[in-house]
């Protein structure tokens, strides 16, 4: 079938919960993806940052094919000879005490609310359902009826009442709106420590230290989301890392399966996931020995292929190279690591596309943001070719 072909299929009998570039990509290896056209482009999104360690990663491959042939699921009922080794590699890698797996960004953040709220009632006391989440303004943690509950974005909520209780929201960056909203039901503050979708929004130097400080001083939780700034993206392990804060629970997703396979966990300590007895919190496949053998393999390449450093480095070097770019569009640039939000005067789509037809896909968010967030493994020379396309293409 050729592009339009597909594209018509799609628009015929898909839901339109999408607004897509409208290329066909049949194929994808490293940084680079084909389409049907067998026009190859520049994966300057790397699926939102589940490719950190690039598209089809062989070594994440051969863990793929070769768990499959043994057994991909089992259910919880049963125990796995791969799960435990996901746990080790997890808590080896950040230190955390105790792991939660699930599937998707949005379940481990559910995760996280309901382990907050039972560590809320069970260990601090609060009065049976009367337990208060915090969440800034701008925040993006999933799509599920709880969590768009406390989304200030109407496009996320229209239509989709009524809402889930038990949250408020407070001005991200903005310490002293924090301070404000906090009461005896506070359980736990979720935030992201960078804004993805909001257009990669860096708080105050400090925010993150004091909002720890203040849940410290509050007994309550501090939760980060990192389900598209960790495992590198930001040119660090953890986007928190920049302020040597240590959260009580931190929610993990995308990239820790390489985009093979969607696998999510919550991180945190025995304190807290531990309100869960048996029965109470579960998946299907949340675990699944394929997912844990993925993801042993994916984080596998991401600390030999020293992916963290390289994000941090060619982050700064892409970033550098756009700011040197003098055009009146351009009004922010924003940047931590191989994450890159370019604030436009104007509407981003049609740039997004004019880079679509010079072989570089990259996607608008809250419509005058360009996101730039391309494999871990790019290379300086493919970082050289994209910014004269994009130079080319701001005028």
């Amino acid at each position: 079938m050729n592009a339009n072909d597909c594209i018509s299929l799609e628009e015929r009998y898909g839901a339109h919960n999408y607004h897509p570039l409208n290329v066909v990509i049949t194929n994808a290896e490293g940084a680079w993806v084909t389409d049907v056209e067998e026009k190859k482009y520049l994966d300057c999104l790397a699926a939102y940052s589940a490719v950190n360690q690039g598209h089809c990663h062989p070594k994440i491959l051969a863990a793929f094919i070769e768990q499959s042939k043994n057994v991909t699921l089992t259910s919880r009922a049963f125990r796995n000879d791969k799960l435990g080794l996901l746990y080790k590699k997890l808590h080896d890698l950040t230190g955390y005490e105790m792991i939660l797996p699930m599937n998707s960004g949005a379940e481990a953040v559910e995760t996280a609310i309901k382990a907050a709220r039972k560590w809320g009632y069970t260990k601090k006391g609060i009065e049976p359902n009367k337990a208060e989440i915090i969440a800034a303004t701008q925040n993006f943690h999933g799509r599920t009826t709880t969590i768009i509950s406390f989304s200030t974005d109407e496009d996320y909520r229209n239509g989709f009442g009524p809402f889930t209780p038990g949250f408020s929201i407070v001005e991200f960056g903005n310490i002293e709106s924090l301070k404000k909203a906090i009461n005896k039901n506070s359980a736990a503050f979720l935030v992201e420590p960078i804004q993805g979708e909001a257009g990669i929004i860096i708080p105050p130097e400090g925010y993150l230290r004091e909002a720890e400080k203040l849940c410290r001083e509050n007994n309550m939780l501090f939760i980060v989301d990192e389900i598209q700034s960790g495992l590198g993206r930001s040119g660090k392990l953890f986007a928190y890392q920049y302020e040597q804060v240590h959260p009580d629970a931190v929610i993990i997703g995308k990239a820790l399966s390489g985009g093979f396979y969607p696998v999510s966990a919550v991180l945190s300590t025995k304190e807290v996931l531990g309100v869960f007895n048996p029965g109470e919190h579960g998946s299907t496949f949340g675990g699944n020995p394929l997912a844990a053998a993925v993801a042993v393999a994916a984080l596998d390449v991401l600390i030999e292929e020293n992916l963290i450093q390289k994000s941090f480095e060619l982050g700064t070097y892409f970033s550098n190279r756009l700011r040197a770019i003098k055009n009146p569009l351009i009004k922010e640039i924003r940047s931590r690591g191989l994450w890159i939000g370019v604030e436009l005067n104007t509407k981003a789509r049609p740039f997004c596309e004019a880079l679509m037809k010079e072989g570089i896909l990259c996607k608008e968010t809250h419509d005058t943001v360009i996101r730039f967030a391309p494999p871990l493994i790019i290379t300086k020379d493919e970082i050289d070719w994209a910014v004269e396309k994009i130079k080319n293409v701001l005028v």
